[in-house]
């Protein structure tokens, strides 16, 4: 067995994580540089296959399981580290860069586990790391992290739940495919559900990572979906039940990003969004579908995160993060404009982005199943995604009416950073075949035919005269969209409120009726006990004697019985 697979890459970015803390200045950037390209080298040069096993309390575990599948996904997690890492080398909280590596060395973990327990482990251990990425942009996000770790939490609790069940049950603790049979399996999907943001949970990510710093929804937005869409992928292909979760977070997440007014929580739903293309594909089973839901997920990795540095650029050089406060950027940050702009074109699948080839395999995968009714959703949808990122994002923050504001370019890291995944975003549109070749199975799709190209020009076009023709309705003002964690975090907190007030009132009533019995009863024992009570003061001879065969007669009669 090669060595290369003895040592887990995530520990590279794992244990570097931890010594970036006590990093400062140029040795610190080197850090942040190399450590994701180390374990590049380390994925890409790795042979297929798995790790020596390791025993741990009788099971066998094994920390690395490469193949296609968790190659592709390892290269996209350690590519986005580095990105991620040029980008925020301005970042002066060390203790978010440090988080964010742990929580990217989680997700290398994740994908290249090759059993439950590992991936539990490495799950667990992302879920820590993104918390405390949440927490390090300051006090204004210590409540959405809170509520953040809540729910990955409980998604942890239910893949662990799962996870024991099913090695239990099989007496393996192998991760491969599994039919959705038994609670242990039904647990473990809903455990990947939570951290793909399937309703009704989903409102976790638009509450917590926009309150990241404007750094650290970069690296959010790459990892924690998309190790779920990893684990999916290899535990659930084909399971019916994914298709309808997938359409309906495709058309959730395009409702809400249309009503939002900040540029972060509309790119936050999405991800919800774009991540139910994934699923649907997940869902459909067939090996074009799948192809089509990895090669989407390596592509939106890449196309989100140039998205989020463009509003993260803006965030850094104007302090403003709503729509209605930004307006006419596009004169003094033309570069992060145009920036946006591809990875606008490129989410919406628009011809020669990355995105057109890899959201067109998940379309015909439903075609050649002949799933009528899916395929046009998605083409639907194909044209919602338009209209709220690739049009409504870039105009309401770069472009529409000029809101006087004149901030220059980012640093040249930011532009950097930019600038290379606009160019992988570009490159993997024109010319797919080095995507297709990492893809799990054999690639046998043309996007470029000229029925395709125009059937989704056709699209884009009519979704974007949509917009312009709307624009009166569609342009934002102050206000705040409800979702789902209106229910934990308003009803729910009014809810303990009445509960407290119940259970006080109770208490104070159980405590003033407890009170009232014991002053009864003191009262009682006195009166027989006290001096001077009935059964304290002396009593005649006669009477102790007639009593005492009173008892003694009462005490033979019942022996009888």
């Amino acid at each position: 067995m090669a060595t290369s697979l003895s040592v887990p890459p995530a520990l590279i970015l794992i244990a570097g994580s931890l010594l970036l803390a006590l990093m400062r200045g140029r040795l610190r950037a080197i850090a942040l540089l190399a450590l994701p390209l180390v374990t590049l080298y380390v994925v890409w040069t790795a042979p297929d296959g798995a790790s020596p096993a390791v025993s741990y309390f009788g099971y066998q575990l094994t920390l690395v399981r490469m193949d296609a599948l968790a190659r592709l996904f390892a290269i996209v997690f350690t590519l986005m580290a580095f990105a991620g890492g040029l980008f925020a080398l301005n970042q002066t909280r060390a203790g978010e860069l440090a988080a964010a590596y742990f929580y990217a060395g989680g997700a290398v973990g994740v994908v290249l586990a090759g059993d439950l327990i590992t991936l539990f482990v490495f799950w667990e251990l992302m879920a820590v790391g993104s918390t405390l990425v949440v927490w390090s942009a300051g006090q204004s996000a210590r409540a959405a992290g809170l509520r953040y770790a809540m729910i990955h939490l409980l998604g942890g609790v239910l893949l662990m739940a799962g996870a024991a069940g099913e090695i239990a049950t099989s007496g393996s603790t192998a991760f491969n495919a599994m039919a959705l049979e038994g609670a242990p399996r039904w647990l473990i999907l809903a455990g990947f559900l939570v951290n793909a943001g399937a309703p009704p949970l989903s409102a976790w990510l638009p509450d917590a990572y926009p309150e990241s710093s404007w750094s650290g929804m970069v690296f959010l937005s790459a990892f924690t979906t998309k190790t779920a869409v990893y684990a999916l992928l290899r535990g659930f292909p084909g399971t019916e039940l994914l298709i309808y979760v997938g359409l309906f977070m495709v058309f959730y997440g395009i409702v809400y990003a249309i009503l939002e007014n900040d540029m972060r929580r509309i790119l936050a739903y999405s991800i919800v969004n774009q991540v139910g293309f994934m699923v649907t594909g997940i869902g459909i089973g067939t090996e074009m579908a799948l192809n089509g839901a990895a090669a989407h997920a390596f592509a939106h990795i890449i196309y989100k995160a140039l998205l989020l540095m463009s509003a993260g650029s803006v965030l850094f050089m104007t302090a403003k993060r709503k729509c209605t406060d930004l307006g006419g950027l596009f004169r003094t940050m033309p570069l992060t404009t145009a920036c946006g702009i591809v990875g606008a074109l490129s989410i919406s699948a628009f011809p020669l982005t990355s995105g057109f080839v890899s959201k067109s395999m998940i379309a015909q995968g439903a075609a050649d199943l002949h799933l009528a009714l899916v395929w046009y959703l998605l083409a639907a949808a194909s044209a919602g995604v338009f209209l709220h990122a690739g049009i409504k994002f870039p105009w309401f923050v770069f472009f529409q009416k000029d809101s006087g504001l004149r901030p220059a370019e980012p640093p040249w890291n930011m532009r950097l950073a930019m600038i290379l995944f606009a160019a992988l975003c570009i490159g993997s549109g024109v010319a797919p075949a080095p995507l297709y070749a990492l893809m799990p199975f054999p690639v046998n799709f043309v996007p470029y035919t000229g029925e395709h190209v125009v059937q989704q020009l056709q699209l884009l076009l009519f979704s974007g005269l949509a917009f312009f023709l709307m624009l009166g309705w569609l342009k934002r003002t102050l206000t705040i969209t409800l979702d789902t964690d209106w229910v934990y975090r308003v009803a729910g907190a009014a809810l303990v409120g009445v509960l407290d007030r119940g259970a006080s009132v109770a208490w104070d009533a159980l405590a003033r009726a407890l009170t009232r019995a014991a002053r009864a009863g003191d009262r009682a024992i006195r009166h027989w006990h006290a001096p001077g009570g009935a059964l304290a003061r002396d009593w005649p001879t006669g009477s102790m004697a007639f009593w005492t065969t009173l008892l003694l007669a009462a005490y033979l009669i019942s022996s009888y019985f």
